[in-house]
């Protein structure tokens, strides 16, 4: 049996055409992936793993608290839709808190906070994703790692990733530099 994996170096020296986001954003307004959960990194359709119980409960809680703690229509916590990070990626991050001042039409190009819940993504959120992120310069961005139930705290994006992270656990308390109203124990993160 064949392997489905692509391996790029069997067309060299041609490219690989990457698709940018706005033949992305089109395609998704056709409907070409409406069975499909897939988001664009890189120029590259990646699909999504199905969510476990664990994973939906920790995006459920995180979307309710910072809710609940903003309290006012200046700010929209996003799960789990688009972030227009540049010309050829569009991830979907688990949690995305946006300020409620672009047209309506349009997804985010700018946040005050992401949260990617990881488990076995975690390569993909630490390397790629977290890569995507800085260049877009996102303040900070936050790893929920359900394995250890850690939190990597990432700020102070640079072009060759973050330039300050800490690790939070349990006894420590989540404060996201852009949301001084919001403070999250992680010994309260579900398990």
């Amino acid at each position: 049996m064949l392997s489905s994996m692509f391996d790029p170096s069997l067309v060299a020296p041609e490219r690989i055409r990457p698709l940018s986001r706005k033949e992305y954003d089109r395609m998704v307004e056709l409907g070409m992936f409406e069975n499909e959960r897939v988001e664009l990194l890189r120029g590259m359709l990646v699909t999504m793993s199905p969510q476990g119980g664990p994973h939906a409960t920790v995006c459920a809680w995180f979307t309710q608290r910072i809710t609940l703690a903003l309290g006012d229509m200046t700010y929209e916590v996003r799960p789990q839709l688009p972030f227009a990070a540049d010309d050829c990626s569009e991830p979907e991050p688990d949690i995305a808190i946006a300020r409620r001042n672009r047209p309506i039409r349009e997804h985010p190009s700018e946040v005050l906070l992401l949260i990617e819940v990881s488990d076995s993504s975690l390569p993909k959120d630490r390397k790629l994703k977290l890569a995507i992120y800085a260049e877009a310069k996102v303040p900070e961005y936050w790893i929920v790692d359900l394995t250890t139930m850690s939190v990597e705290v990432h700020t102070e994006p640079t072009r060759d990733g973050y330039a300050k992270v800490h690790v939070l656990r349990d006894g420590d308390v989540l404060r996201p530099t852009q949301l001084p109203a919001v403070e999250l124990p992680v010994a309260e993160i579900p398990r």
